[in-house]
C-alpha cells in the first residue's frame, strides 16, 4: 500500500472513529433511571427462567444463548425492553415478557439488574490464535478491513458506555455472536445510526467467533 493511500485510509477511519467516540460520550451522559431495585426484584420474576436468578444468563453452544444482565447499565436494559415492546428490536422469546412490564416496572427491573454483581461469561474456550485475533479486534480493530475496535464505543475495557453501548466484556460468547450475526443480516438495527451493522458486515465468520470468545474470556470487577 502506498503512503498516500495509507494516509487516506487512516483519515477515513479516524474520522469515523471520531464520530463513534462522540456518540459514546453523549451516551455516557444519560440521566439515571428513577427505579427501585426492591420492586424490580419482584417484577424480575418473569425474567429468571432465561436470565437466571443471579442475572447470569445462559450460554448454549449451538443453540440460543441468553445474555448476562447482572451489572449491566440500567439505562441500556430499560432501552432494550422498550425497544422490544415498541417493535424496534425483534425477539419472539422476549416480546411477551417485555409486554408484561409497564414503564415503571421496566425502570425497576433495569435498576435491580444493574446493581447485581457481574458474573463470569461462558464460551471463551477457543484456540490461542483465535483469542489473539479477538483481542486485536476488541482493542485495536483492523484498519485494513475498516473494522473499528470494540473499545472505541464500548469503553476502554469494553465494560459499556451509557444507554447505547452495553458492557460486552464478560458477556456470553454465544450471545455476542448471535447479535453480530443479526446486525450482519439486518435483523437488528436499534443502535445509533446502525453503527454496529456497518461494523458487523465487515467481519468474517472467524472474526465474529474470535471476538465473541475473547470478550467472553474477560473478567469485569463489580463496583
Amino acid at each position: 500500500m502506498s503512503y498516500q493511500r495509507s494516509m487516506g485510509t487512516s483519515k477515513r477511519i479516524t474520522g469515523g472513529l471520531g464520530l463513534l467516540l462522540g456518540i459514546g460520550l453523549a451516551a455516557g451522559q444519560a440521566v439515571a433511571l428513577e427505579g427501585d431495585a426492591e420492586r424490580g426484584q419482584a417484577a424480575a420474576g418473569v425474567c429468571m427462567a432465561c436470565h437466571q436468578a443471579d442475572g447470569s444468563g445462559m450460554n448454549v453452544p449451538g443453540g440460543e444463548s441468553w445474555p448476562r444482565l447482572a451489572g449491566m447499565n440500567a439505562d441500556y436494559i430499560a432501552k432494550q425492553l422498550h425497544d422490544f415492546k415498541e417493535g424496534r428490536r425483534q425477539n419472539a422469546s422476549m416480546l411477551p415478557f417485555a409486554n408484561m412490564l409497564d414503564d415503571q416496572q421496566i425502570a425497576d427491573v433495569a435498576v435491580y439488574y444493574s446493581q447485581m454483581p457481574v458474573t463470569e461469561a461462558q464460551g471463551g474456550d477457543v484456540e490461542d490464535e483465535q483469542l489473539a485475533r479477538g483481542e486485536q479486534l476488541a482493542l485495536r480493530g483492523d484498519w485494513d478491513n475498516y473494522i473499528v475496535s470494540c473499545k472505541s464505543c464500548h469503553g476502554p475495557r469494553n465494560e459499556g458506555v451509557g444507554s447505547d453501548f452495553p458492557g460486552i466484556a464478560s458477556q456470553h460468547a454465544g450471545y455476542i455472536e448471535s447479535q453480530l450475526r443479526a446486525w450482519q443480516a439486518d435483523e437488528r438495527s436499534n443502535d445509533p445510526q446502525n453503527l454496529m451493522g456497518a461494523v458487523a458486515k465487515r467481519m468474517s465468520d472467524e472474526d465474529i467467533r474470535a471476538v465473541s470468545a475473547w470478550l467472553a474470556s474477560q473478567s469485569v470487577a463489580s463496583e
